[in-house]
């Protein structure tokens, strides 16, 4: 097992080595402020054997769960995905053991509608984007309690009380993710909070290697790098903090800017999703750069692919047009009848052109819901919570800029493999609101409580009608009656003869 604990800080936060005590197994220091990344690396003899049957069927497998609740980002940690569980997944080829795989992700997550890779996941374009898993799957899921239960269980002993302390902290944790593939043959579990105040204390373990490094953002000499300087330490090794000063190629950076969502009300069944944007400034004035929109959607909502090809429409709502959709998407089937996770989008956006940069201005996404299951005592509506989508500028890197895999690279988020390999992305920060980083709709649905009476309505309805033709037949045979067959007949006895 290996271990990287890294402590990012703002410079007028930066730490005087003075106050750190470094011992022979062991790292002190008073209170410092800053965000932090632990990285813990395990090898295939660590991990459960659920878990290791599940790698070995897998060529390459990514999780990605992402807090609701709003928080800062800090370079070089600022890419950004919308809240909840997504995961990468391309299978060992003639392996016929990926259906271990969401067993494994309910097991470990909870209780996720997932059935198989085959009926749950969506395809991702692996032919033209090589850097991409070959499958997607999502899931809202707003807390790792099941998680840190399952990891509780399986890695710690009952009486490590460092490794439960840790394992704890994951559920205060604004990202964690999970990445394997055959390359390494490793599995890599990473986790990031923004910036608070912190007690550093940390001891190392027999078999584990412990770095722990505090760092602080400095200038950078080129556009597309990111400069760190601090101190690392390698627990056990190290008798004293070493200071170091590095830079680093990086493809996601922070900007200034920041965006809102929300659904333009009312919503009804086809409900349209605004994005507030504070500025329409693009990041590098000497690069070309395109503001783009990722939205992931559960499967209740949808977004229609011949809608959006129109290019006059999409001017009216300042779009640009649509760069990649979920393929295929069902445009009728009800949420009840769908097996598939939902859809992925990735819009450009057209920012209108005025002389005033920093004036906001609004896009709108035309979606549509699915009908879902009927309920029963809700007077006809049902909840449904959408996760924010993620806004960046795309800019062109100069030619020859070359962006190898830098210690803090955060790749397979579904949305930068379809860029080529020399797009920077420069992340806006969403606005923090009530709720969390969600959108909730109120979606109009049959009410069974409702349903009886209209169905009783009917029955009484239908019966009073059978019952009104029945009088008229009646009615006709009293005033007629035989009689009047009789007398046709000897009407036509008479033209006989």
């Amino acid at each position: 097992m290996r271990q990287r604990i890294t402590f990012i800080q703002k410079p007028e936060d930066s730490v005087d080595p003075e106050n750190l005590k470094v011992t022979n197994n062991a790292i002190s220091s008073k209170t410092l402020k800053a965000a932090r990344e632990d990285r813990v690396t395990f090898g295939f003899d660590e991990l459960p054997q659920e878990l290791y049957r599940v790698l070995k069927a897998s060529h390459e497998l990514h999780m990605r769960w992402v807090n609701r609740n709003a928080y800062d980002t800090i370079a070089p940690l600022v890419s950004r995905l919308s809240p909840g569980l997504h995961v990468f997944y391309t299978p060992q080829r003639n392996s016929n053991n990926s259906n271990l795989l969401c067993p494994a992700l309910r097991k470990v997550f909870g209780d996720l509608e997932c059935l198989s890779p085959e009926q749950s996941f969506t395809s991702l374009p692996t032919e033209r984007f090589s850097l991409s898993a070959a499958t997607q799957y999502f899931n809202p899921l707003s807390s790792l309690n099941n998680f840190v239960t399952y990891i509780t269980h399986k890695l710690c002993k009952t009486t490590d009380s460092e490794c439960i302390l840790r394992v704890t902290l994951l559920s205060s944790a604004s990202t964690v993710d999970i990445d394997f593939d055959t390359i390494s043959h490793a599995l890599t579990l990473t986790a990031f909070w923004p910036i608070q105040d912190w007690d550093l204390n940390f001891k190392s373990t027999p078999g584990a290697r412990l770095e722990v490094g505090i760092l602080s953002v400095e200038q950078a000499v080129e556009p597309e790098e990111l400069s760190l300087g601090g101190f690392l330490t390698v627990i056990g090794e190290d008798s004293k903090p070493s200071p170091t000063l590095f830079s680093f190629p990086a493809r996601h950076h922070p900007t200034e800017q920041s965006f809102s969502s929300s659904f333009i009300s009312p919503t009804g069944l086809h409900p349209t999703l605004q994005l507030r944007i504070n500025s329409w400034e693009p990041p590098k004035k000497s690069k070309s750069c395109s503001m783009h929109v990722h939205l992931t959607l559960p499967k209740e909502i949808f977004a229609d692919k011949y809608q959006l090809s129109d290019p006059l429409f999409l001017a009216s709502k300042n779009l640009s047009s649509i760069r990649y959709i979920t393929n295929p998407v069902d445009l009728e089937a009800p949420a009840y009848t769908t097996f598939l996770w939902g859809s992925s989008l990735l819009l450009e956006l057209a920012p209108p052109k005025s002389s005033f940069k920093e004036a906001p201005w609004t896009a709108q996404i035309p979606l549509h819901l699915r009908y879902l299951l009927p309920n029963f005592d809700r007077n006809g509506q049902q909840d449904l919570e959408v996760p924010y989508p993620v806004v960046f500028w795309a800019c062109t890197a100069d030619e020859g800029s070359k962006f190898p895999i830098n210690p803090f690279d955060r790749v397979n988020l579904g949305y930068e493999a379809l860029f080529g390999r020399r797009t920077l992305f420069h992340h806006l920060n969403p606005e923090e609101k009530t709720g969390g980083l969600v959108n909730s709709l109120n979606v109009p649905v049959l009410d069974l409580g409702g349903a009886k009476r209209v169905e009783s309505g009917t029955a009484v309805v239908v019966g009073l009608g059978f019952a009104w033709v029945l009088w008229c037949l009646f009615r006709v045979w009293r005033r007629g009656g035989y009689g009047r067959a009789k007398a046709v007949a000897g009407v036509e006895n008479k033209k006989e003869k």
